[in-house]
């Protein structure tokens, strides 16, 4: 038996995000075995309990699709391009995914891919907060000075990059954490400090982590993965 909150029931079933079926279920809009229920910590068996939204029934979705890919250097983030590699072609599944935000072709590392479209949206748009971790190799060593700069913020595309994490690891290597993604903005920052990437590799992306994944190899994300990702909508 698996028991799972009404309101992420509903989230996970499409039918609205946990905020708003919270004042759904408050306002009697949501039935559980065919009784009304008002009460925000009750919880279903979605294998065993029916659930109705305004009289509807809601089922349960079983086609949604969670993955992480370790993309390659060389590799396009995108569903389609004539006569380029693409990173769809290393996902053998029969659902259609999308990558959920990008990496440039020589950059490489963790790649989100989900048919979710409420988390794709979330985990893409700008505003949302999500921490993403890379692992930079400059071509010359780096001073502290040029990564304090880059800490603090830089000028960049008319407007200002946001406050980093840092954390050497060498004198030409890195940690970076990053809650904005502009085009490229990594390497614009090393450039601005004087430097060139020399490698650059997603390890981090929304509390979900690389790991051992070799380059071209995906998994599927686990239902801890998931739920830690569905709890951000």
């Amino acid at each position: 038996m698996v028991l799972v909150r009404l309101q992420k029931f509903l989230s996970a079933a499409g039918v609205c995000s946990r905020r708003q079926g919270e004042k759904h279920i408050v306002d009697g809009l949501v039935a559980v075995n065919g009784r009304i229920v008002t009460e925000l910590g009750t919880r279903v068996d979605p294998g065993i309990d029916t659930v109705e939204f305004k009289g509807r029934l809601i089922e349960p979705r079983q086609d949604l699709v969670y993955i992480a890919l370790n993309k390659p250097k060389g590799y396009v983030t995108t569903c389609d391009q004539s006569g380029a590699r693409i990173v769809m072609d290393l996902v053998d599944i029969s659902k259609r995914v999308y990558p959920v935000g990008r990496l440039d072709k020589d950059s490489t590392g963790l790649l989100l891919l989900t048919n979710d479209g409420r988390l794709h949206h979330t985990l893409s748009h700008p505003s949302f907060d999500h921490e993403k971790e890379y692992d930079v190799q400059v071509k010359s060593p780096i001073s502290d000075q040029a990564l304090e700069k880059m800490a603090r913020g830089l000028p960049m595309m008319g407007t200002r990059t946001r406050e980093a994490k840092i954390t050497r690891i060498s004198k030409q290597r890195f940690c970076i954490v990053l809650k904005e993604g502009k085009n490229r903005q990594i390497r614009r920052m090393v450039g601005k400090v004087g430097n060139q990437v020399g490698a650059l590799k997603r390890i981090k992306m929304a509390g979900i982590r690389l790991g051992s994944l070799e380059p071209g190899a995906w998994r599927f994300l686990s239902a801890r993965e998931r739920g830690s990702l569905l709890k951000l909508l």
